[in-house]
């Protein structure tokens, strides 16, 4: 297999966050019989692109490359699933409520995933040698992984009553309580993110300049997110376009989770071994 396929599949791995983001956020894209085709043609295309970024096989006499394909499989998968089945999902406000429970209950399972990968992450760079970044790194996965979870499931909590006909009103549900631990989820999932790409690049599994970029990047989203406040701002037909208030977008569950899935395509095509 030629080179140039293997990064072609990289960079569309790399892309994948983004291109699930313009199918999600396209509303008119949900309709019946559409939506499910293109999320399969989606998922395909990304199935596809790991078999071909990754290794082929996997030596468990090598268990060090073998953690760091599951490591990227699993920072990757959320955004596979997204794209299997949000297409034209858009904002809460625009989904139906048994869209929305499907939503939550994704974004829940997602969080477990994402959080599996870190830890397995950490692995990967303890077997390197690193164990600073990947010490610190662990403690913030864990703590934004139990933050998601409670989030999380307090609104697809609040969706499977209103599902059952329970009228009570969603802020009496979730109150401040969500919004504190949201953004703590955010946060400590950036500066998560920020902590392992510094750990991989002091072990070469990324170039120091984009461990640098990682960083930076990280840093201007969690600020946003601190400019944006605690709470997080009503989003409605009434409101402002969310696309429009950056701190919003920062602060979306699944945001976090795209510099993560970036450090998964790099996990994954090292897994290659010295010809990647």
């Amino acid at each position: 297999m030629s080179q140039s396929v293997r990064r072609i599949a990289y960079v569309f791995l790399c892309a994948l966050p983004f291109v699930a983001l313009v199918f999600v956020s396209a509303r008119p894209l949900r309709t019946a019989g559409l939506s499910q085709i293109l999320g399969v043609v989606l998922f395909a295309a990304i199935v596809v692109a790991a078999w071909l970024a990754g290794p082929r096989k996997v030596d468990l006499r090598e268990e060090g490359r073998g953690k760091q394909a599951l490591a990227g499989l699993l920072l990757i998968v959320p955004w596979a699933i997204v794209s299997l089945l949000w297409v034209g999902l858009g904002p809460p406000f625009q989904a139906t409520l048994p869209e929305n429970y499907m939503r939550y209950l994704v974004l829940v399972w997602s969080s477990i995933i994402v959080t599996i990968g870190f830890v397995i992450q950490k692995d990967v760079l303890n077997d390197s040698g690193e164990r600073i970044c990947s010490t610190v790194g662990l403690a913030t996965a864990l703590t934004a992984g139990a933050a998601y979870l409670v989030c999380l499931n307090l609104s697809l909590a609040g969706t499977a009553l209103a599902l059952h006909g329970d009228e009570t009103p969603p802020d009496a549900i979730l109150g401040v309580y969500y919004s504190a631990i949201e953004f703590v989820a955010c946060v400590t999932t950036y500066v998560t993110t920020a902590v392992f790409a510094v750990g991989m690049g002091r072990v070469r599994l990324l170039g120091r300049g984009a461990a640098a970029a990682y960083v930076i990047m990280a840093s201007i989203l969690v600020l946003l997110i601190i400019l944006r406040g605690l709470m997080f701002p009503e989003i409605s037909a009434n409101t402002a376009p969310w696309y429009t208030m950056p701190g919003v977008i920062a602060g979306i569950p699944a945001i976090p989770w795209i510099m993560p899935c970036l450090l998964g395509a790099v996990l994954l095509r090292r897994a290659r071994g010295p010809q990647a």
